[in-house]
C-alpha cells in the first residue's frame, strides 16, 4: 500500500468517455476533483502461455481485443461495446454471448491495483488483506475506488465463428430451448425478440475455415446485423468481427438516426457508425430535451426513456416478456443467458450461484404518462423485483433508498465503504446511481 494523494476533498474520476445512461452523474461530481486517467489507456503485457493480460484500467475492450487476438486470444467475456473500459465493466457489470459459461467480466481478474477515494493505491486479491474490497468491488461505480491495473484471464480463439439463428414462436420454446442450448456445448449464446411470436436464439461455434461454398460477411458496412437473424439461418464472421457485431449499430439503435436507412448509410462515414458516436448524440439530446421539444411542437407527446439490463432467473422469463410486451412495448429486444462462473457470490449484486439467468436488454423511449415521466422505469424495476431479478445501475434508478440497499446489500456495501472511504470523499452507491 501506498498513500498518492492526501486525503482532502471530494475526488472523482476524470474519464474521457462514458458508456452509461444517467446523465446527471456530473451532478453528484459537482466541486470534486477530477482525477486524470487519460495515461491509463493501455495493455501493458500479453502472456500467451499463462492466457492473461496485465491492463490498465482506462483501457477499452477495442484496445484490449486489439493486443490479444495478435495472440490468438480474447478477454472471457467481452462486452458488446468498443469503448467499454475493463475498470469500467469490472467496477460495473458487463455481459455478452460467452456470459452462459464464463459468467461476467469481473470473475476472471486475478488481481488488481485500486486507487481508494482515500488516496491509497492496494494491490487487491480474492484472497488477500483486501479481499473484501475485490469482493465488494464489483457494482461499486467507482464509489470504493478506481482499477488502474488489472491481471484477466484469456480465452484462445480460432479466426471465424459459425452462427446458427434458430427461430422459436413463443417464450416457452425459447425458455426451453436456452436451458438446452447452455448445455449443448457451443462457444456463444445470444438472442434477439422481435415480437411475442418471433424469437431468435443465435449459437456460435469457433471454426478454422467457412463451410464449403459459405460467405464471409461483414456488417461494418450497408448490412446491419439484428436484420441478418430473420434472413440468414447460418452466418459466418471474423472472430474480430463477430466480437463487434453489434457496435456498428449499437445493436439496432442507430436506426434512430436513420443510419439504418439505405441512403443515409451509404452517405454516413462508416468511422462514424460506432456506438460511442451515436450515445454522444443521445447524451447531447437528453441533456438539452431537443426531441421532447420538436414532438411537442409538432402535437406529439414527449418520451420516456427506457434504457435498462435486467437479469431474470431463466424460469421466470416468459412471465417477463409477457409483462413487458404488454407494458411497455419496445422491439427488438437482447437476450443474454448468463450463469456465475464459480462458486463464489459477489455481495452487491447478489446472484444464486449456479442458478441461470437471462439478461434482457431493452434500449428505446415510450410516450410518457402523463404527469409521471419515469412511469414505465418504475414499473419495470418493481416487475424485477418480484419475478427474484437484478437490475443493472448503468441507467436511471428509482427505488427509494431503503428498496435500494435492500436489492444491493447495504450492509456490506457500508462496511466496506468505511474501511476505504471514511472521510466520504467519493459518494456513496445510492447517491452515485440515483443524484439525490
Amino acid at each position: 500500500m501506498r498513500r498518492v494523494r492526501s486525503a482532502a476533498g471530494r475526488v472523482q474520476l476524470g474519464k474521457p468517455s462514458s458508456n452509461l445512461f444517467r446523465f446527471g452523474d456530473r451532478d453528484t461530481g459537482r466541486g470534486a476533483r477530477r482525477l486524470d486517467t487519460s495515461a491509463l489507456d493501455g495493455v501493458l503485457a500479453v502472456d500467451p502461455d499463462a492466457r492473461t493480460a496485465e491492463v490498465q484500467g482506462m483501457a477499452t475492450y477495442e484496445t484490449i481485443v486489439d493486443a490479444t487476438l495478435a495472440h490468438g486470444l480474447m478477454p472471457l467475456v467481452v462486452p458488446q461495446l468498443k469503448t467499454i473500459t475493463l475498470g469500467g465493466a469490472v467496477t460495473g457489470l458487463g455481459v455478452e454471448s460467452t456470459s452462459f459459461r464464463h459468467g461476467l467480466p469481473h470473475e476472471s481478474v486475478r488481481e488488481m491495483d485500486v486507487l481508494t477515494p482515500a488516496g491509497e493505491l492496494l494491490h487487491v486479491t480474492p484472497d488477500g488483506e483486501h479481499a473484501d474490497l475485490f469482493a465488494a468491488f464489483p457494482n461499486s461505480y467507482g464509489t470504493l475506488g478506481y482499477a488502474v491495473r488489472l491481471v484477466v484471464e484469456l480465452q484462445p480463439v480460432r479466426p471465424f465463428v459459425k452462427l446458427t439463428h434458430h427461430r422459436y414462436p413463443t417464450a416457452g420454446q425459447t425458455t426451453a430451448a436456452i436451458g438446452e442450448l447452455t448445455a449443448s456445448g457451443v462457444d456463444f449464446l445470444d438472442g434477439v425478440v422481435f415480437g411475442a411470436g418471433e424469437q431468435y436464439l443465435t449459437t456460435g461455434e469457433f471454426v478454422d475455415a467457412p463451410m464449403p461454398g459459405a460467405r464471409i460477411s461483414d456488417y461494418t458496412g450497408q448490412e446491419v446485423f439484428y436484420r441478418s437473424l430473420q434472413r440468414r439461418p447460418v452466418d459466418h464472421l471474423t472472430a474480430h468481427d463477430y466480437i463487434w457485431r453489434w457496435d456498428p449499430d449499437w445493436f439496432w439503435c442507430s436506426r434512430a438516426f436513420g443510419v439504418q436507412q439505405p441512403l443515409v448509410r451509404r452517405f454516413w462515414p462508416r468511422r462514424y457508425r460506432r456506438s460511442d458516436v451515436y450515445r454522444r448524440l443521445v447524451a447531447l439530446d437528453q441533456r438539452h430535451g431537443a426531441s421532447n421539444r420538436v414532438r411537442e411542437a409538432l402535437g406529439g407527446t414527449a418520451e420516456e426513456m427506457v434504457v435498462q439490463d435486467v437479469e431474470i432467473p431463466v424460469e421466470r422469463l416468459p412471465e417477463f416478456l409477457e409483462f413487458f410486451h404488454r407494458e411497455i412495448g419496445i422491439s427488438p429486444v437482447w437476450l443474454c443467458p448468463l450463469k456465475l462462473r464459480g462458486d463464489r457470490s459477489w455481495p452487491l449484486y447478489p446472484m444464486e450461484p449456479g442458478r441461470l439467468y437471462v439478461n434482457v436488454g431493452f434500449w428505446s423511449s415510450v410516450p410518457e404518462k402523463p404527469g409521471d415521466p419515469w412511469a414505465h422505469n418504475r414499473l419495470l424495476e418493481a416487475a424485477v423485483a418480484d419475478l427474484g431479478g437484478h437490475k443493472s445501475l448503468y441507467s436511471t434508478v428509482h427505488y427509494g433508498e431503503d428498496e435500494f440497499w435492500a436489492h444491493y446489500n447495504g450492509d456490506a456495501y457500508r462496511a466496506v465503504k468505511r474501511r476505504y472511504d471514511p472521510e466520504g470523499r467519493a459518494p456513496d452507491l445510492y447517491r452515485k446511481v440515483t443524484g439525490r
